[in-house]
């Protein structure tokens, strides 16, 4: 376990969860949810849990690795990522974040089952992925990282543009930020595992837990 950014970055995660939970509490986004089907404290525990569970990384293979950096604090577009310490000296653990990526696929999947915007949430979900994939960079040590609110502002965009009175903005952009960034920025890139250099290369994790994250605030924020 080890955390994907620094702990001042996961605090101002924090402090953005407790100014949605204070939203959610006065009614400003209440109709949103009951919108989506999902009760609002439900959201917020959610929404913590993938705080929480960006701690926790599931290992899914092991690759060989010559070199690897670790120990370190990498900056990009002037976010600091956290490079843990190696557990398998010349290996690079492929591993699936359980808060940037089984937390958020899972309420993608709900999403998808109850709206059954099938196509429109695809074609969103393509839109941002290109963005992503285009955007993302390798960060030696770290992984792959996309810029913070690209996911995000992209998907509440294409959200607005293909919402309809079945599929709200809010829902499409929520499946389309989610996925458009975990495909883009981390699925495509995994030919490039031998070139990160990172003693773990997560998926959901690193450099695109904060895109996932950033890009669930800016879906509930749309209504």
């Amino acid at each position: 376990m080890y955390p994907p950014v620094t702990t001042g970055t996961l605090g101002i995660f924090a402090i953005l969860l407790i100014m949605l939970f204070a939203f959610i509490e006065v009614g400003i986004m209440r109709a949103a949810y009951e919108r989506l089907g999902i009760p609002p404290r439900i959201v917020t525990v959610l929404l913590f849990g993938m705080i929480v569970g960006s701690y926790v990384n599931l290992p899914v293979a092991t690759l060989t690795a010559p070199k690897i950096i670790q120990d370190q604090i990498v900056y990009f577009w002037g976010i600091p990522y956290v490079v843990p310490h190696v557990a398998h000296a010349g290996h690079t653990i492929v591993a699936i974040n359980l808060g940037g990526a089984l937390i958020p696929v899972t309420v993608c999947v709900y999403l998808l089952a109850r709206f059954r915007a099938v196509l429109r949430m695809a074609i969103a979900t393509t839109i941002v992925t290109g963005f992503v994939y285009w955007s993302s960079r390798v960060v030696p040590g770290v992984g792959i990282a996309v810029p913070t609110l690209v996911p995000g502002l992209i998907a509440a965009a294409t959200g607005y543009l293909l919402k309809s009175f079945r599929a709200p903005a809010v829902a499409i952009a929520f499946v389309a930020g989610t996925l458009g960034c975990l495909i883009g920025a981390d699925i495509l890139n995994m030919p490039q595992v031998a070139h990160m250099h990172a003693p773990v290369v997560s998926i959901g994790g690193a450099g695109t837990f904060d895109g996932v994250f950033v890009s669930g605030i800016i879906a509930a924020l749309l209504a």
